[in-house]
């Protein structure tokens, strides 16, 4: 990516420029020491003086109201606030995202002041230098400045450094975040760097301008505007950017045009727009760019036809892909579309604000659009794709502290569908989409975890963690077995990559990594889980043994064990428990496929995961009072027992029975009230007891080899 330059021969203004504007993606105004406001049409290349300020008032900034965000014919802004040099040591002024702090300088110092009352001033020395600029940015919350130490600086809002730029030769005069926060530009003396969001730098040019005083980003964030030291205003596009999907590499090498190579044979096609290229992205075999007025599609199998519709609303600042559809964001709202060009839906939740969402607040599945919450940060809506209604019962997903990113997997089936977030202390969660009456559980998966991203084939998930590198081959294992959990990660060392790495994609069997220095690494992680991925939702449950047998790895037998479990397949599920050493399941399950009635099998399956409640809700359910009695008899739930002992009137000496057993072995005395309620004036006859039991048992088996008769009948 790079910055294509353009000047005028002769400067239009006689003094420095002090700031500039733009009301349209065409449209600037620039405000100069010599007085001057003059108007920029960038069609025409025609300039025009609008104004000549008072000779006492000189000015140092300039903002239009209000944006055009989500308008789809450029609507000219109307009014701008224009703040002149008064003597006062502040600097730069910046807005926070929710507008409800102030970000200003002071000498060296950064201050945030939020516009509550008597709510604490957060103040920090940023600079060894006086900072001359500061910007805050809706979309990522991050802070930048600019000093007279000759760096710049990226901050998070609660004033921690996140990247410091080494020493230039010139004060850094400006700094400006692009409108979705993924870029910055720097303005100093000769000097016009793009950097990415992380600190890095795209590119820098060198044009002839003195200092760049201020920069202003176009609405739709394809262009810079340079107010410079020698009266000159600087233009710049932001071109070649780049977007690489398995063999294919595409790049914007004009404002119009791309270029997509095939790295396999070399074969290169031009892509032509009517208008300038806005936003793209390149996944799951197709390439969806947006220009200023339209969406074209393209299918990797065919560069030649694009499927091209209008666009309903304004600039679009997001694209996210799934295998099936895409989502276009913009101003005025979500609209999700099928690849051919379909309008599919547009999910709403009240005081939604899509200007600020970016990739990590908003995740797309081929069922579900997840959206994080802006006004509370510890919420999470989930829309059902194809209707834009909310999922399920209408639930919202709500955690304990603020999340910062989130992540839907992308294969299986619905009613499977997992999201996993990141919150603010850094932990990792996992947790069912479908809400119905009781609560999901969200369970913890790891901890410092910086970024993440699951594969886009099989629902495999990645993460950077610490100083590791982990890959959760099977994340449903916390589900079915948390103890086996560590031996079903891959894990390496991660300090290669340096400080501050990000996950940026997860294709097929390859994760790429882009590095602090905004270089690209590619880790390729094992393809045989993806291939036990593909047996099991198949259930090809020969298949996977055989394969784990051919592979001979730990990881890969516990996989198999968590997934024949969640997938009630017992006979794979001893398999794979004998071969990571785990006797003492082996026996369990061994015990569970001797049960009498396959209500009772699953019952003492979904125990086995630590689903207690709905192992009872089985029995419960298929009329077996004895055998929900037994397994909270097994559990030590005493209380739960003799509940459900006296609530369906039977078998409560039981419950006594080995309740007593229970507190002889330990020497106890009783001391619960209810058990001594129950047990006065009552004898435990262990052999009435016995028989009662083994009617019991014998009564399940009778059923279900009634119920397994007449379902064989009713098929002949």
């Amino acid at each position: 990516m790079r910055l294509k330059i353009s000047l005028l021969r002769e400067p239009k203004h006689q003094e420095l420029v002090s700031c500039v504007g733009w009301t349209t993606a065409e449209e600037l105004y620039s405000c100069s020491d010599d007085h001057q406001i003059v108007k920029w049409n960038l069609l025409t290349s025609e300039t025009s003086q609008i104004v000549k300020l008072p000779d006492d008032i000189y000015p140092i900034d300039l903002h239009w109201f209000p944006k055009s965000i989500g308008v789809k014919k450029q609507t000219q802004a109307e009014s701008f606030v224009l703040t002149s040099s008064d003597g006062t040591p502040v600097y730069s002024v910046a807005w926070g995202p929710d507008s409800e702090k102030v970000l200003y300088t002071a000498g060296k110092q950064l201050i945030i002041k939020p516009l509550q009352p008597n709510a604490k001033i957060l103040q920090w020395k940023a600079h060894d230098g006086i900072i001359l600029k500061v910007d805050w940015n809706s979309v990522n919350d991050l802070i930048l400045s600019a000093g007279e130490d000759c760096r710049y600086k990226v901050w998070d809002s609660y004033g921690r450094l996140l990247y410091s730029s080494q020493p230039h030769e010139h004060p850094i005069t400006s700094v400006a975040w692009a409108p979705d926060g993924e870029l910055f530009a720097v303005g100093s003396f000769h000097t016009l760097r793009l950097c990415d969001k992380t600190g890095w730098s795209y590119a820098l040019e060198k044009p002839n301008t003195g200092s760049i005083f201020n920069i202003a980003w176009s609405i739709d964030g394809t262009q810079i505007a340079g107010a410079c030291g020698n009266g000159q205003v600087v233009f710049a596009h932001v071109v070649e950017q780049r977007w690489e999907w398995k063999n294919f590499e595409v790049t914007l090498t004009k404002r119009r045009t791309m270029q997509v190579r095939n790295v396999l044979n070399d074969a290169v096609d031009l892509l032509e727009f009517r208008d300038r290229v806005i936003k793209a992205s390149l996944n799951y075999g197709h390439l969806v760019v947006s220009t200023s007025l339209q969406c074209y599609v393209f299918s990797t199998k065919n560069w030649n036809t694009p499927l091209i519709f209008d666009l309903k609303e304004g600039t679009v600042s997001l694209i996210l892909q799934a295998e099936r559809h895409f989502l276009l964001v913009d101003g005025g709202g979500l609209y999700l579309y099928s690849y051919e060009g379909r309008f599919i839906s547009s999910p709403k939740f009240p005081g939604m604000r899509t200007d600020i969402l970016n990739a990590q607040t908003v995740s797309l599945s081929n069922d579900t659009i997840a959206i994080k919450d802006k006004a509370d940060e510890k919420i999470i809506f989930l829309f059902e794709a194809s209707s834009g209604k909310p999922l399920g019962d209408g639930q919202i997903l709500s955690h304990k502290n603020e999340i910062l990113e989130i992540a839907l997997d992308q294969k299986g089936l619905t009613n499977e569908r997992k999201i996993a977030f990141i919150d603010k202390n850094r932990d990792l969660y996992i947790t069912s989409v479908k809400r119905f009456g009781k609560e999901e559980q969200i369970i913890k998966l790891g901890t410092m975890v910086h970024t993440l991203a699951w594969c886009d084939t099989s629902n495999i998930l990645c993460g950077l963690q610490d100083t590791r590198f982990t890959v959760w081959y099977y994340p449903n294992t916390v589900y079915v077995d948390r103890d086996i959990l560590p031996k079903t990660l891959f894990e390496r060392d991660a300090s290669e990559f340096s400080k501050n790495p990000h996950i940026v994609s997860f294709v097929g069997n390859q994760v790429t990594i882009r590095r602090a220095d905004g270089s690209l690494v590619h880790i390729n992680i094992s393809p045989y889980p993806a291939i036990l991925h593909e047996y099991v939702s198949s259930s090809k449950w020969e298949d996977a043994v055989r394969l784990c047998r051919f592979v001979k790895e730990q990881t890969m037998w516990a996989c198999l064990a968590a997934m024949s479990v969640a997938n009630r397949d017992m006979t794979t599920a001893e398999i794979a428990y004998a071969s990571i050493g785990e006797i003492d399941k082996v026996q369990y399950i061994n015990s569970i496929k001797d049960l009498p009635s396959k209500e009772s099998k699953m019952a003492h399956m979904l125990m086995f995961s630590g689903n207690i409640q709905e192992a009872e809700m089985v029995l419960l359910q298929a009329g077996l009072i004895y055998q929900a009695i037994q397994i909270n008899i097994d559990l030590y739930n005493w209380e739960r027992a003799l509940e459900l002992a006296v609530k369906h009137k039977t078998h409560v000496d039981t419950v006594l029975a080995y309740r007593q057993k229970f507190l002889e072995t330990f020497g106890k005395q009783e001391t619960n009230k209810r058990y001594l309620q129950y047990a006065e004036g009552l004898q435990v006859d262990w052999d009435k007891i016995k028989a009662k039991i083994e009617m019991e048992i014998t009564k399940e088996r009778e059923r279900s080899s009634n119920l397994t008769g007449k379902s064989l009948m009713s098929k002949h």
